[in-house]
């Protein structure tokens, strides 16, 4: 959904030198607990930030993959959350070392710009009219960033449901199931032996 730079073991790996005893280790299905002061960065796994709407039904705000940030500090709802779809290794920065460290603040404002060119990615989704076009465009989007190469085109190495897919498009479950049904039978969307997601077609960009 982001742009994940080219060099992840650059500017992360020294990071994670210098900020060895934050990294936090959470398998899958883990609830990331958001701390006033400080900025989760993901160093590997993936991420699913929600928030809770007024009819109380959990809605998907982004994911948070290698390099991208997320944390309280950079959220103004108040029924925020963060959930490991991966086993996933943490990086733990306080906001106010920023300040005396050029280093880690060059890095967040790096991954911040990632994260608005993220948001600006979901909101032009959600101004499609047909939601077939969202979906393709929310799995194409999650390919090219996250996607592994495969025999068959990219493989999404991360479990999202149905669910989670529409509440991240304002849509149902019931037409993203119908959506998905249809990019499998036409061979854009493929699903591997250990059934995860391959998006078999991409255009070139």
């Amino acid at each position: 959904m982001v742009c994940t730079p080219s060099s992840p073991n650059g500017f992360l790996g020294s990071l994670e030198e210098s900020y060895q005893r934050d990294l936090v280790h959470l398998t899958a299905g883990s609830r990331v607990p958001l701390l006033r002061h400080h900025i989760w960065l993901v160093a590997r796994g993936m991420v699913k930030l929600t928030c809770m709407n007024e009819q109380g039904e959990d809605v998907v705000l982004a994911l948070a993959g290698p390099n991208e940030p997320f944390g309280e500090p950079l959220s103004n709802l108040d029924l925020y959350e963060a959930t490991t779809l991966s086993d996933c290794d943490l990086l733990c920065l306080p906001i106010a070392e920023a300040r005396t460290s050029p280093h880690l603040a060059y890095t967040l404002m790096q991954a911040m710009i990632a994260r608005t060119r993220q948001s600006e990615a979901l909101i032009a989704l959600l101004g499609l009219r047909r939601i077939e076009d969202r979906v393709r465009g929310f799995l194409e989007l999650l390919a090219q960033e996250y996607g592994q190469p495969c025999e068959s085109g990219l493989r999404l190495n991360l479990r999202l449901t149905h669910q989670e897919i529409a509440s991240a498009l304002s849509t149902t479950r019931v037409t993203v199931t119908r959506v998905l049904g249809l990019l499998r039978d036409e061979g854009w969307l493929k699903c591997d032996d250990q059934r995860q997601l391959v998006v078999s077609h991409l255009p070139n960009r």
